[in-house]
């Protein structure tokens, strides 16, 4: 079980003055059961990769596979088998919140599994277990969306993704605009879908410090190739990497870096605890 990107590249008004290629054979593979981040500088090709393993837009070449099936099929067989899979994957975009539409908050969120073809209450059962995974109790759900504050639009939206029931969630920069609050409630949701429910979780971010606290699993990119991948950790400690893909690394690990360079036991390390520890521990055995 997995998303495996195999060979792609996407072109951009191919075979016009204005041609653009944004991904260059690229292959990856997204390991069932993890969370992966993706980072690289504007114009990387994130979004893009994001939108082709959603089965948003088709590649120019190659193909991607959803638990072994590839969703861009050539016969007409082969694309019901492949839509079937396409809906293992939910993508939140960048402002979700812009996707409400509904009268209600309930009617926005339900949605989806009503154009599944789902009974009543089916669609119901998803709309409750969705609100309650986003902290939107079952008050909201007769409300405007629109009269919600930003970061409840935002839950309501991430809602209406969720009650698809995804097996694989892709997030664009979900963070954005957040306020710190906002930023910390929307990280802690998405590691207890990770943990608790089980999900793949696919986070496209600019944070570094966001990537280091949340992931186990790396994709860098850069020009629309990937250069790295692995822990979080072990990609932002190595700085030729970071170089090439005009990424900083998190503060916590520059820091840790000085101050072993000063002769504290710290580098590597990814949190204040962490370091306060060894720190505590260096003096205590002086």
């Amino acid at each position: 079980m997995s998303i495996r990107v195999e060979s792609v590249s996407y072109t951009y008004m191919e075979d016009t003055p204005l041609s653009h290629t944004a991904l260059h054979d690229l292959s990856l593979t997204i390991p069932d059961g993890s969370f992966t981040a993706i980072a690289g500088e504007t114009g990387a090709g994130k979004s893009t990769l994001m939108q082709i393993m959603g089965g948003l837009v088709t590649p120019t070449k190659g193909n991607v596979f959803i638990d072994d099936t590839a969703i861009f099929a050539a016969s007409g067989k082969d694309r019901k088998v492949a839509a079937a899979a396409r809906l293992r994957v939910g993508i939140v975009f960048q402002y979700p919140e812009h996707q409400l539409f509904e009268e209600t908050v309930y009617e926005d969120i339900a949605f989806g599994p009503k154009n599944q073809g789902l009974a009543p209450t089916e669609v119901g059962a998803r709309v409750k277990d969705a609100m309650n995974l986003v902290g939107l109790d079952e008050s909201y759900g007769g409300r405007s969306p629109f009269a919600l504050s930003g970061g409840e639009r935002r839950r309501a939206a991430i809602a209406g993704v969720l009650a698809l029931a995804p097996r694989y969630l892709i997030l664009d920069e979900p963070a954005a605009g957040l306020d710190p609050r906002g930023r910390e409630s929307l990280l802690s949701l998405l590691t207890m879908l990770h943990r608790e429910r089980g999900m793949t979780v696919i986070l496209v971010s600019h944070s570094m410090e966001d990537i280091l606290r949340v992931a186990d699993h790396l994709v860098l990119l850069a020009a629309g190739r990937v250069i790295g991948t692995g822990t979080p950790k072990e990609l932002f400690l190595n700085d030729a990497l970071l170089e090439r893909t005009s990424l900083r690394a998190p503060h916590i690990l520059t820091l840790g870096k000085k101050l072993a360079a000063a002769g504290y036991v710290t580098a590597g390390c990814t949190s204040v605890e962490e370091m306060a520890e060894r720190i505590l521990a260096l003096k205590k055995d002086k």
